[in-house]
């Protein structure tokens, strides 16, 4: 696995132990309706550098980045360790293996 990306099993662990991360979904408003995990901020991948700014309080801690299958997210996570964020991590099949591995009661799209 690529050392920017985290699997859904270890973020479901952080959630579960009350680990201190930030959690962005970069999918758009009609992906976030159709399915989303709670506790995520949606931050659509296009308005990431305009919303930058909302994450700067917490650019030297660890923010983890899912979409729909892990490549927009990892596009955001590099973009956010270019500009200088500390532990940008993408989460690995995206929201699509969450709903499989995790919590199946997420419908699939």
């Amino acid at each position: 696995m690529n050392p920017m990306e985290i699997d859904c099993q270890a973020v479901k662990a952080k959630l579960d132990a009350g680990e201190d991360f930030t959690f962005i979904d970069c999918r758009e408003q009609n992906e976030y309706d159709v399915a989303h995990i709670e506790g995520t901020t949606l931050i659509p991948m296009g308005q990431i550098p305009d919303r930058v700014g909302e994450l700067e309080p917490v650019k030297d801690g660890t923010i983890i980045i899912h979409c729909h299958h892990g490549g927009r997210s990892m596009t955001v996570a590099r973009w956010l360790k270019d500009k200088g964020f500390a532990n940008p991590l993408s989460m690995a099949g995206g929201i699509d293996v969450w709903a499989q591995d995790i919590d199946q009661s997420l419908p699939r799209y």
